[in-house]
């Protein structure tokens, strides 16, 4: 790969949206001209393949990585991340975007100039505003909400960032990276820093994601967190099983005194005796998951993203073409 002359590499995931990312290229070369380098990961396009043409009619230089299958989007973005950690030089900042607009280009360097500092690894970007469906929106704030109850940390951004060579070298060699980039970040512990911007529209086209994907990806985010998830509903689990039996002895004390009415003794007891049943049953499964889970995090070794297996071909500009 050959962008050790710019300061600055965009990872861009693509799948079926040629026109959209060719506005892309076009607004990130008006903006940096020649001071950046675009890896665009075609994430298995069968109607609309990128080209290669795309970044060279733009003038940016470039590459198209061509994956074999379609893989999701966070995966494609941990393989573009993956094969530029093995290149990418210290003093190099990295971009991960959207390719599709909503992501402006207009704003990566407010990006880049918090992450200046010293004491910031990563700039991530906070939506002031976004072009939505009230559907979506609606959904998104539900999810925000049921993120925090179970994994007791907020999230508030998503693939929009930028980050340094160490950040990029760390993150590569996490499990959780291609499940759920943002989790990735909050469990990375790297320092983080939050970056107010507006979300543009789409330059073209429909999105690919649809609601039952949006779904799958939110819980996707969860499964980052699995242990803290895991924990919570143990104790969930104990506080209910704890409220059953005092809820029960409640109505054994009610019902020697003769202030339970005829017949609620038996309902209520029977009641409270299968949620103590389910509880113990849900905290004993939550408890073995919890144990596998460890063990499994246990065995794993730290490698980078294991993109060599996904990718068909690289095809830089300048008509370069390099096989995997």
């Amino acid at each position: 790969m050959n962008f050790s002359n710019n300061s600055v590499i965009v990872v861009t995931p693509v799948y079926e949206d040629v026109e959209a990312c060719n506005r892309l290229f076009i607004e990130l070369s008006t903006q940096f001209n020649r001071d950046i380098y675009v890896v665009a990961v075609d994430d298995g396009s069968i109607k609309q393949p990128l080209e290669i043409s795309s970044l060279e009619n733009a003038g940016v230089n470039g590459a198209i990585l061509k994956l074999r299958r379609n893989v999701g989007h966070q995966r494609a973005i941990a393989i573009g991340l993956g094969y530029i950690s093995e290149y990418i030089q210290s003093e190099q900042r990295v971009v991960v975007m959207d390719s599709d607009g909503e992501d402006l280009p207009s704003t990566i360097p407010h990006l880049l100039d918090q992450l200046r500092s010293d004491n910031v690894d990563i700039v991530v970007a906070q939506r002031k505003s976004r072009v939505e469906t009230f559907r979506f929106k609606a959904f998104y704030a539900v999810y925000k909400l049921f993120f925090s109850v179970m994994t007791g940390r907020a999230i508030s951004f998503g693939n929009f960032m930028a980050l340094k060579a160490s950040a990029v070298k760390r993150l590569v060699i996490m499990q959780e990276l291609p499940i759920h980039v943002a989790g990735a970040v909050l469990v990375s512990k790297l320092r983080t820093s939050i970056c107010p911007l507006h979300r543009g529209p789409r330059y073209a086209g429909q999105s690919k994601m649809n609601f039952v994907g949006l779904v799958l990806h939110g819980f996707k985010g969860l499964m980052v967190f699995a242990e803290d998830v895991l924990v919570r509903v143990g104790i969930a689990c104990a506080l209910i099983a704890t409220i059953s039996v005092l809820g029960a002895i409640t109505a054994a004390g009610l019902k020697l005194f003769s202030i339970a009415t005829p017949g609620w003794f038996s309902v209520a007891l029977g009641l409270l005796f299968l949620m103590l049943l389910q509880s113990i049953a849900l905290a004993l499964m939550t408890l073995m998951t919890l144990m596998l889970t460890g063990v499994v995090r246990g065995g794993t070794v730290a490698t980078v993203v294991a993109y060599h297996d996904f990718v068909e071909s690289v095809i830089e500009t300048k008509s370069r073409t390099h096989s995997t």
